[in-house]
């Protein structure tokens, strides 16, 4: 596509694009080029670098944003996205999930400990409240990058020793199955919308007020037996779910 000296659009054979339409081409091709989470400019300094309305600069960066390019925190700015990460309702864990895509799944432990499950948790693992379980908190990341914060509880009397264990930081599922022969085989989840703040920004490396998604989710056995709480939250500009509904009776 040619442009004027004044950095407008020229004519195509297909016709000459909307402004905001060039402008998304243009910003596109910058946004291509930076490291995830940069921060762009203003709208009023893209305006002005490129001779257009703050109206022109809204509808591309809407566009760039639908298109998954870039996402808006509020109160902060607009951010360059990382690569975005389907999840579907096969039950598969993070670790499986980051391979099939062809990245490398690891995580950092923040936490390790034995502690009294509560009421929540206890009636969530069919245990007594005063039952002790194990907590894992961990950062888990994909190609180095983070993606979403993981506390795990499972009932210390089915996992002894779990604590002693080498390596918490590799799949909890692998480990599960190698060290006490448990399989998961599905999961009741829950998943709400949050924003990141303060020590969980941090870790994630993402401006505060960045969208997230929450997941709770209880893991049963293959006796329907729960075997673990888990409490994941997910970069929303990195991570989505998706899923197939059906009409009933068809």
């Amino acid at each position: 596509m040619s442009t004027t000296a004044g950095g407008t659009p020229g004519r195509q054979a297909g016709g000459t694009p909307s402004k905001h339409e060039w402008l998304r081409q243009r910003l596109q091709e910058v946004v291509a080029g930076l490291e995830p989470h940069t921060p762009l400019p203003t709208e009023r300094e893209i305006a002005t670098q490129h001779g257009v309305s703050r109206q022109t600069v809204r509808r591309a960066l809407d566009a760039l944003e639908d298109a998954g390019s870039i996402y808006r925190v509020h109160g902060s700015g607009t951010y360059t996205a990382g690569p975005m990460i389907s999840k579907t309702l096969t039950m598969t864990s993070f670790s499986e999930d980051m391979t099939a895509r062809g990245l490398v799944p690891s995580s950092r432990l923040l936490a390790a400990e034995a502690m009294p499950a509560g009421d929540r948790i206890g009636e969530q693992l069919a245990i007594p409240g005063e039952e002790s379980v194990v907590r894992l908190a961990r950062l888990r990341l994909a190609d180095n990058r983070p993606m979403c914060l993981e506390t795990t509880y499972l009932p210390e009397a089915r996992v002894p020793e779990l604590l002693e264990q080498d390596d918490l930081e590799r799949s909890l599922y692998a480990l599960l199955h190698s060290a006490y022969g448990f399989r998961l085989t599905r999961a009741e989840q829950i998943v709400t919308g949050a924003v990141l703040t303060g020590t969980e920004a941090a870790l994630l490396r993402a401006p505060e007020n960045t969208p997230a998604l929450r997941v709770h989710r209880i893991g049963l056995d293959d006796r329907d037996c729960p075997l673990e709480v888990t409490e994941s939250l997910y970069r929303g500009d990195r991570y989505d779910l998706r899923f197939t509904v059906r009409r009933e009776g068809e």
